[in-house]
This record gives C-alpha cells, sequence and structure tokens, in this order.
C-alpha cells in the first residue's frame, strides 16, 4: 500500500538529506520556493531583501526567518537560492566566490529561466554544488504561489551527478522536472517569454481596446473566450487558429488596422506582426488557401486594402464555430 502524499511523492530513502534554505534575493520567487521547500521538511533560515517590498514578502511567506546579508545567508544555509534577476546573476555569484562567502559542497541553486549552471562556474572552483532550477510559471509575490507550484514544470539543468538530486527537490515542491540542456536554455527561456510575457500584453490591450469600445466588463467578457482558445491551442496546435487573418478576410483585418489607427495607434505595428505570424502559420498548415491570401497579404504589407477585388470566397459554415470571433 502507498501512504506517500501528493506533497511529497518521494520515498524517504529517495529524498535529499533535510536541508538549511537560505535566500538571497526576496522578490516573488525566492520566498515561494522557500515555503514550498519548507513544507518538504527543509528549514529556512535566512533571506537577504533591500526593498520593502522585498522585506514584506519575506514576512508574509517565511516567517520568523532573518533578515541578513548575502554573505550571512550563505554561512547559515546548506541550500542556497540565488533569486535575483538574470542581468544580476553573474555579478553577484562572482563577488561570493571572490569574498570567500561560498563553501565547499554547499547547494548553490538559481533561478534564471536564461542561464543554465556556467553562470556557477565561479562558486563551482569553490566547491558549491551548482543547479540552475527554473519554474515555469509567473509568480504574485504572495501565498497562492506555493499552491501554484503543484504541478509546475521546472526547467532543470545540472551536472549529471547531480541530476537525481536537482530532480528530488523539483518534485519535493510539488513540480514536474524537465531537463533542459546548458546549450538550449536561451531557447527554452525565449519560447517560455514569448508565450507568457506576451501573453499579459496582447491581453492587457484587448482589454483596452474593449474598454474604448464600451464593453462594462472586459475581463468578464475575455475569460471565457481566451480560456476556450488556450485550452485549442494547447490541445491542436495550428490546427486551433480561427478569426479572420485564418480565414483570409482582408477587408475585416485592413478595418481593424483603420479603427487601431484612429484608437490606439501604438497597438498597430503589434498588431500587424502577430497577423503576419498568424496568417504564415495558416498557410503552412493549410487552413488559409493561397487564393484567399494575396489580399489579405497586402493589407499586412501595408496595413491598407492593396486591390478592390474580393478578398475570396465567404466561408462555408465548416470554415468556423459558432460564435467564433469573426
Amino acid at each position: 500500500m502507498n501512504t506517500t502524499s501528493p506533497r511529497d511523492p518521494l520515498d524517504a530513502r529517495d529524498r535529499p538529506a533535510r536541508l538549511t534554505v537560505g535566500v538571497v534575493g526576496a522578490g516573488r520567487v525566492g520566498p515561494a520556493l522557500a515555503a514550498s521547500l519548507q513544507l518538504a521538511g527543509h528549514r529556512p533560515v535566512a533571506v537577504s531583501g533591500v526593498s520593502d517590498a522585498s522585506r514584506r514578502r519575506a514576512a508574509a511567506l517565511l516567517p520568523d526567518v532573518p533578515l541578513v546579508t548575502p554573505a550571512e545567508v550563505l554561512a547559515r544555509a546548506d541550500l542556497v537560492l540565488l533569486t535575483v534577476p538574470d542581468d544580476t546573476l553573474p555579478g553577484l555569484v562572482q563577488g561570493l566566490a571572490d569574498t570567500g562567502a561560498v563553501r565547499p559542497g554547499q547547494l548553490l541553486v538559481h533561478t534564471s529561466g536564461r542561464y543554465g549552471t556556467r553562470v556557477l562556474d565561479p562558486a563551482l572552483r569553490a566547491g558549491a554544488l551548482p543547479l540552475a532550477l527554473h519554474p515555469a510559471m509567473t509568480f504574485t509575490g504572495t501565498p497562492v504561489d506555493v499552491q501554484r507550484l503543484a504541478g509546475c514544470s521546472f526547467g532543470i539543468t545540472a551536472p549529471e551527478e547531480l541530476r537525481l538530486a536537482a530532480e528530488a527537490l523539483v518534485i519535493e515542491m510539488g513540480g514536474e522536472p524537465e531537463w533542459i540542456e546548458e546549450e538550449a536554455r536561451p531557447l527554452y527561456h525565449a519560447a517560455l517569454a514569448l508565450g507568457a510575457n506576451h501573453l499579459v500584453t496582447l491581453v492587457a490591450e484587448a482589454m483596452e481596446l474593449l474598454a474604448k469600445a464600451g464593453v462594462s466588463a472586459p475581463d468578464r467578457m475575455l475569460g471565457p473566450l481566451l480560456g476556450a482558445a488556450l485550452d485549442n491551442a494547447l490541445r491542436s496546435g495550428d490546427a486551433a487558429l480561427t478569426g479572420p487573418v485564418a480565414r483570409g478576410d482582408a477587408g475585416t483585418v485592413a478595418a481593424h488596422v483603420g479603427e487601431l489607427r484612429a484608437h490606439a495607434p501604438q497597438m498597430v505595428a503589434g498588431y500587424l506582426a502577430m497577423a503576419r505570424a498568424t496568417a504564415d502559420r495558416a498557410l503552412a498548415h493549410g487552413l488559409l488557401k493561397p487564393e484567399s491570401a494575396e489580399d489579405l497579404l497586402g493589407v499586412l504589407a501595408d496595413g491598407t486594402r492593396s486591390t478592390g477585388r474580393p478578398a475570396g470566397p465567404a466561408p462555408t459554415d465548416d470554415d468556423e464555430e459558432p460564435g467564433e470571433p469573426r
């Protein structure tokens, strides 16, 4: 009979030893990961943070854990989470190594999506054990983040001899380990940024336009539509493409561009760029017929209707789902 809890799915013999945990950089990520490790039986002992917001986050997620300097965090902890901005990370690691703060045998974990373990080489030379554990999730800096880690994928990069330890830590936090080679980290991170960060921009712009159009609750209107679109995209990929670009409705797209120029000119370039990318994918996957694409591509080239000809045949009932945005 398996009595392992969902939160701690590892047999005790497979779990890493209980560790003291420190956090350098109390942004949105570090305190949440430390709190999650605490639920798995590890013990947060120190956190560093400079801003008032960082200190508030640390107090909320890691109550009674002392705020100290980065060097003191390393002096107290067996496992140190370096949760600082990407551009800050190399200098921080070099500085900690140069000042003798790194201890041999210490687990040094960064959470940057951009970097693998090579950025930790100065600490490796000082005897540290380097791990790159990047949670593929957006963080709010509140306790809800700890709950959201359940089922979250982590991009892992580590020396082969530390791979099992890295995977065990992720599983203890409720996450799903996904191995990423060192050379693939920038591409991996670009993919996540394209999907998650740009999604926020697209949704915010859509809500802004709906408000300009007089919609009283843009979030309520978009919620079901975007939820279904995301679900369809994850299930079906390019086959889920819908809307006027995928149908080749050049006149509709031209009207969109005209309205954007009048009411939100700062959004025109983004709309055209995404529409071109959508048209390319729709053509490549046979959703957009070449004969319907000529006028559409003309619109996307200069933002106006390129000819006065009809933009291809009207779609039949088989071309779209009821309620689909036209």
